[in-house]
């Protein structure tokens, strides 16, 4: 065959590709949306606008503190300052961020916890400029989800997708109100799932290109049918504007959470009992397994589901209900998520074979030995030791058998507890100078009510004070 022939074959092959390529695109997508002369996502816009508002919250009063200096009759004298100053008016702080409507019949509103957490007034100003007032229905600080609802007609609800079945690279279109900006749309794909680790006690974030920026907090991310796959919440960012690296909260925890909080006005967890750390290749090869990713069940809480269930310390628990668990995290978001009384699927290695055990999960508000933080709904703990796990001293810390105390397993970067000093490893042996040796006793000598908290932390061979106010 003539080169030219060749030539002429390749490019038939090569137009027949692009052929191929365009007509599997458009099927993805609905019909008219990408198609024809003038591709556009206008018509599916023009249904999900105006179920996404605007959210402005005004914060309490706030009186401006006096300059001493005003007080001053020297000072009051030789600037020739009248008698009695006059007292600047009190603040009102003002924060905007967005909304979504999930429920047109009863005006529910579903945006981020952070947007309303310090609000005295909320107002919902919808598409066609209508303003009404909100209520606050519920919210949940630990997945950083709030419902609210207003007393109007004619509104226009987004229907909920299943954000399970979202893949990395579908393309997903950001609508909120960033930067004071109403009604903004942008679009991208999902960069990723499963993303945690950015301050939330619960957190399974998609991951998105589309441009998210200050005020598109509680707006809508939606896929290309115009459904509701998840709820706008934060931005990874240098400069505090967009570098394509925006995270939403996923739609099917978000109904979940949004479910609770309209049944009973607060969040129900569910609770397993168990204290555990991240497999190691250490600890895999100390276990003679062949695996190297999930959790070490390094203590069962008694008469807890996990108990109840069969699970016992040295368990290495690496799936919840078919759904692979890697990290500690994972098990968190997979148990604490879920309801009282819903029955799991726990896959674990036991001996070097693989067992499954079914467990009822129990109500984590009534069950009060467990600490760890980031285990499926433990006792409060105070405020300062967010963001970090606690267990037993295990056989890998280098000071097993010499200290009593209780380890340090997990410290999520930025938490408070970081800021504090705390890091994994470190073993707590005093807590304001009475000496504890079992995480039970945590609750008590570290409750949410402590003003403060002096910690005595071994770090491999030496030793330091943290004092968390």
């Amino acid at each position: 065959m003539t080169t030219n022939a060749n030539l002429r074959v390749a490019t038939l092959l090569f137009a027949l590709l692009l052929y191929s390529l365009a007509a599997s695109a458009q099927a993805a997508v609905p019909s008219g949306m990408l198609g024809g002369e003038d591709p556009s996502l206008a018509p599916m816009l023009d249904n999900a606008l105006p179920a996404v508002v605007n959210v402005v919250v005004t914060g309490k009063a706030q009186q401006m503190p006096d300059n001493p200096l005003f007080n001053d009759p020297f000072f009051r004298r030789f600037f020739d300052m009248p008698d009695q100053q006059q007292r600047r008016a009190p603040q009102r702080p003002t924060a905007a961020g967005s909304g979504v409507i999930v429920d047109a019949d009863k005006g529910i509103v579903i945006t981020n916890h952070h947007v309303v957490k310090d609000a005295e007034e909320i107002t919902v100003r919808l598409n066609d400029d209508r303003e009404y007032e909100a209520e606050l229905i519920g919210d949940d600080p630990e997945t950083d989800i709030a419902v609210i609802q207003i007393d109007a007609d004619n509104l226009t609800e987004l229907p909920i997708a299943d954000s399970d079945k979202l893949r990395v690279g579908d393309f997903v279109v950001a609508i909120g109100n960033p930067f004071g900006l109403r009604q903004t749309v942008t679009s991208g794909i999902v960069s990723g799932l499963g993303r945690h680790g950015l301050g939330n006690r619960y957190e399974d974030f998609i991951q998105t290109d589309a441009s998210i920026n200050p005020g598109n907090s509680g707006g809508a991310l939606v896929n290309l049918e115009g459904e509701l796959v998840g709820i706008n919440s934060a931005i990874l960012s240098r400069t505090g504007g967009n570098i394509g690296i925006g995270f939403a909260i996923p739609s099917n925890l978000v109904n979940s959470v949004y479910q609770q909080l309209s049944e009973y006005g607060e969040v129900k967890r569910g609770r397993l009992g168990v204290v555990g750390q991240n497999l190691t290749d250490d600890l895999a090869k100390a276990f003679d397994l062949d695996i190297n990713q999930g959790v070490v069940v390094a203590q069962v809480m008694p008469d807890s589901p996990a108990a109840k269930a069969g699970i016992r310390e040295r368990d290495v628990i690496t799936q919840v209900n078919g759904k692979e668990i890697t990290d500690f995290s994972q098990l968190a978001n997979a148990i604490g998520l879920k309801s009282p009384g819903e029955k799991v699927r726990i896959t674990l290695m036991r001996d070097g074979e693989e067992r499954e055990i079914k467990a009822t999960l129990g109500n984590a508000e009534n069950m009060a030995t467990n600490a760890q933080r980031g285990d499926d709904g433990q006792q409060k703990l105070a405020e300062g030791l967010d963001g970090a796990s606690f267990g037993p001293i295990t056989d890998d810390n280098p000071l097993a058998g010499e200290v009593e105390g209780v380890a340090v397993t997990d410290v999520q970067p930025g938490s408070p507890a970081a800021r504090a000093g705390l890091r994994p490893g470190d073993i707590i042996t005093s807590i304001n100078r009475q000496e504890i040796s079992d995480v039970s006793q945590l609750p008590d000598m570290a409750g949410p009510d402590a003003q403060q908290l002096l910690l005595h932390v071994r770090r491999g061979r030496g030793a330091l004070f943290l004092l968390i106010r």
